[in-house]
């Protein structure tokens, strides 16, 4: 068994360093003989055990982020994406975006979660919203937009302003005033923050959350209607 983990990651390793070169790859990752891709979800699992207690260390965080890279390309590959997301396995990253250690590996496969995350908003198929509100991104992302570093923060709110972009997206977070008030608050929140800790990044993809939210009427309604219960 130890014979093969040092094949894979000797295997893993140059596949990601090569990565770029290759125009199929992640066809040849989900369809490979012996399921390479099983083998990622398996270097991605293997560290579960070192998020509590935290104990993750740098090197293994490092290689579970080259695994989410590689399977990142199969996520946002056209060919390959519907069977992925069938597979639902975008949720083997949340026990990592759950985590709140503020040491580097830590904060280095959140991040990496994150920007994964963001790979597949950005792709801007409605499907793909469509799963992310299925697997509820959206409370997460706005968990992480109210206690996360400035990094994690401005991909969380990407990913919620991407899913906002879709009309599925806004509909979803504008349907009732429990989810509006939600993330209206979150956006506030970040606002309030920003005076005192200022971000052009970050302060761009909220603006573009609020102009998004403009764009139905229900929010506007709800918009005053919480101003009015805040007074």
């Amino acid at each position: 068994m130890k014979a093969t983990n040092l094949v894979y990651n000797v295997l893993f390793a140059s596949i990601f360093q090569k990565r770029e070169i290759f125009n199929d790859l992640a066809p040849l990752l989900w369809y490979s003989f012996g399921t390479i891709a099983a083998a990622l979800l398996q270097e991605i699992v293997s560290v579960y055990p070192a998020l509590s207690p935290p104990t993750l260390s740098a090197r293994a965080a490092a290689r579970a982020c080259n695994a989410l890279a590689l399977l990142q390309t199969v996520a946002t590959h056209t060919g390959t994406r519907t069977l992925f997301l069938e597979a639902a396995i975008p949720l083997y990253l949340f026990p990592f975006l759950n985590t709140t250690s503020q040491a580097k590996s830590f904060e280095h496969l959140r991040v990496t979660s994150l920007g994964f995350l963001g790979a597949l908003a950005k792709v801007d198929d409605t499907e793909v919203v469509k799963f992310l509100l299925k697997i509820e991104v959206i409370p997460l992302c706005l968990r992480i937009m109210g206690t996360g570093s400035e990094l994690s923060k401005t991909v969380a709110t990407f990913i919620v302003q991407k899913i906002m972009r879709d009309e599925v997206g806004l509909q979803h977070i504008c349907a009732t005033p429990e989810c509006f008030f939600q993330a209206a608050s979150a956006l506030a929140n970040m606002v309030i923050a920003l005076t005192e800790q200022p971000s052009t990044r970050l302060l761009k993809h909220v603006i573009c959350c609020y102009i998004r939210l403009t764009d139905d009427p229900r929010a506007c309604v709800l918009r005053y209607e919480l101003t009015f219960l805040r007074l």
